[in-house]
């Protein structure tokens, strides 16, 4: 092994997120004398990356390398990890293609990056650039691992281990330990006094367990205090962070089903069929649902990043930790130091109630062995239930890729949960159509359509 790992970093682009993971990784001691290697499509945002990771290497003091690439191959070249942030096709147009279409169907959704039409849509997009991802590291780094961190995380997950099940890959979000933060807030109990572990898929896992550790060294179930909390109205508590999406969802659901989910209710109300409906106003208001909530945040965070972006060129830089799982997996991977994170992987058997293939999100040890997941057994059988409702729409989604079947995206749109409350069979062909129609060359050759199509008689 080398004495410092060499790390590529696939859509560097997106500066400011590259310079907080890069931030965390150089700010180990073991991995400070990291090689960098930044590689995206554009010239001119790649540039911007390299100023600012030359920058956090400068304040640091450290003899970290950065290297930039236009060349992906050349930039996985040896690599020991491979991080991967890219959005293919951009808020423009892509995701405006993606809410401004089904709108034309009444389809109302929130994010509509993981599942529903606007989901399929951006799988459809994303796999076969990760797919290429893949082939350039079984040539030039086989044993690198892949921390993967693109929507829609489960679609691409499972898609990965279909075709390139020899990638050592681990699917990373933020919602389990973000979830728990807010959670602590409302409870007003720091973070690091309780405990929880949560289980399902990526942003549909739930707290099987969420505990107060008293200072005895007892535990205590939250639930009861967060159940009441919601019933008298002083929970969630409002804050700068979710004005326009308070989490009425999820505590409705916690009170439905027994169980907290890991990701937002902005997220949550477009996974169900419960939430957002054609004429009722009352439930948009209700649970505080914000439609259209991706596209305000992409004009908002491009805004935020170009401000931000100039300032990290500009002016002297303070680089503090983040809560992303990626520099812990690189050190306790480099250095046998174990952690624990969640992460996304194929199942195997780890939630056993859930298919052996599809991208499950559970606890993992972290060392010099790898990314090794925590056996979980059944789920309760509710929360078996209404993640099966996604999971659908996933492997039909991984089925159409992999087969090269466009049926099988129709498919897929028939079986999500909103989509199938709002629409009926030929709206939902209708649509798919017009989907795929309008989003042209940016999808793979099988699954574009030069004309609208009609449902088989």
């Amino acid at each position: 092994m080398a004495a410092n790992p060499r790390i590529a970093f696939i859509g560097a682009g997106s500066t400011v997120f590259m310079k907080n993971i890069i931030g965390d990784i150089l700010q180990r001691p073991a991995t400070s004398g990291a090689t960098i290697a930044l590689m995206d499509i554009n010239p001119e945002r790649l540039s911007e990356s390299e100023v600012v990771a030359q920058k956090i290497v400068s304040t640091l003091g450290l003899k970290a390398k950065i290297e930039t690439h236009s060349n992906q191959r050349m930039a996985l070249d040896k690599a020991d990890f491979v991080i991967v942030a890219f959005q293919i096709g951009g808020y423009e147009p892509c995701t405006v293609t993606d809410f401004e279409v089904p709108k034309k169907y009444k389809l109302r959704q929130t994010i509509a990056d993981t599942l529903g039409a606007g989901g399929i849509m951006r799988g459809l997009r994303t796999v076969p650039h990760l797919w290429k991802v893949c082939e350039d590291m079984m040539q030039v780094c086989p044993n690198a691992i892949m921390l993967q961190y693109v929507n829609p995380m489960a679609i691409n997950t499972w898609a990965i281990s279909a075709k390139y099940p020899k990638i050592r890959q681990v699917g990373l979000c933020h919602s389990v330990q973000g979830t728990a933060w807010e959670l602590a807030r409302d409870l007003d109990i720091p973070v690091e006094d309780i405990r929880y572990r949560a289980a399902g898929i990526n942003h549909m896992a739930f707290y099987l367990q969420f505990e107060h550790r008293r200072k005895d060294g007892s535990y205590r179930n939250l639930y009861p205090e967060l159940l009441r909390g919601y019933e008298e109205g002083r929970f969630p508590k409002p804050s700068h962070w979710n004005k326009r999406c308070p989490n009425k969802v999820r505590y409705e659901m916690l009170k439905r089903l027994g169980y907290f989910v890991t990701e937002s209710s902005e997220h949550f109300a477009e996974y169900t069929p419960y939430f957002i409906k054609e004429g009722r106003e009352d439930l948009i208001q209700k649970y505080g649902i914000p439609l259209d909530e991706y596209p305000k945040r992409c004009v908002e965070q491009i805004a935020r990043w170009k401000r931000q972006s100039n300032a990290l060129k500009n002016e002297p830089m303070e680089i503090e930790a983040s809560h992303e799982y990626a520099s812990s997996i690189v050190n306790s991977v480099w250095t046998a130091e174990p952690s624990v994170i969640y992460g996304n992987l194929r199942n195997n058997g780890c939630i056993t109630s859930l298919p052996e293939d599809c991208a499950a999100e559970v606890p993992c040890l972290v060392d010099d062995r790898g990314i090794q997941p925590t056996y979980i057994g059944d789920l309760p059988p509710q929360l078996t239930a209404l993640i099966r409702t996604n999971i659908n729409v996933q492997e039909l989604t991984v089925r159409a890729l992999v087969t090269e079947n466009r049926e099988h995206i129709y498919h897929a749109a028939m079986m999500d949960p909103h989509t199938a409350a709002e629409l009926d069979l030929q709206q939902i062909w209708d649509l798919t159509d017009d989907l795929l129609a309008a989003h042209g060359d940016w999808l793979p050759e099988f699954a574009r359509v030069s004309r609208p199509r009609q449902a088989a008689e």
